[in-house]
């Protein structure tokens, strides 16, 4: 019998997302005044937030994407990452910053900071819609960060479960 997962309330509206995502977009532009920076989005779940985010960036940008793995079809991370989708480009000597949906336990994007370091960039920043500190296991510290949210799991917003509720047009979490 399939498990039955109700979608609880608004944590975060369409409004809130799209005023922070302008802020964001803001501060990349003053923070990069006069370079291009590579956009790497982190697929599928950051996505909405991506494009969201670059519509507010005003110095030349790029974007590519990864596909990254550490859940499957759970609900915590499994701990094992894998690169399901790995970039067309080159990032040596490029001013990357990596778009997440959200970040949790903090292994997949310290794993992926290592990987892509190892190619040479002139810069990596990380930015991501949502941080949830409590759930940890290991060290990681975004750059950008949309909201912090609490220890649920959050759906919405291009964040699934089994890849349900991406459209959503707010956060929200599995009661």
């Amino acid at each position: 019998m399939e498990e039955k997962h109700v979608v609880g309330q608004v944590m975060i509206t369409q409004e809130e997302i799209f005023s922070r995502a302008k802020e964001i977009g803001t501060q990349i532009s003053k923070d990069y005044a006069g370079e291009t920076v590579l956009l790497i989005g982190i697929l599928k779940g950051a996505v909405l937030w991506l494009a969201d985010v670059i519509k507010n960036i005003t110095i030349d940008t790029e974007i590519d994407f990864m596909a990254v793995s550490s859940y499957g079809e759970a609900t915590k991370s499994s701990g094992v990452v894998r690169i399901l989708k790995d970039l067309d480009r080159s990032i040596e000597d490029r001013h990357v910053i990596v778009v997440e949906d959200i970040i949790d336990s903090g292994i997949t994007l310290n794993y992926l900071r290592g990987y892509l370091k190892a190619r040479g960039p002139k810069s990596i920043k990380f930015c991501t819609l949502l941080d949830k500190p409590t759930g940890r296991r290991t060290e990681f510290k975004a750059d950008y960060v949309g909201f912090e949210v609490e220890d649920k799991f959050i759906v919405g917003y291009g964040l699934d479960y089994d890849q349900r509720y991406r459209n959503l047009p707010y956060i929200s979490f599995l009661d």
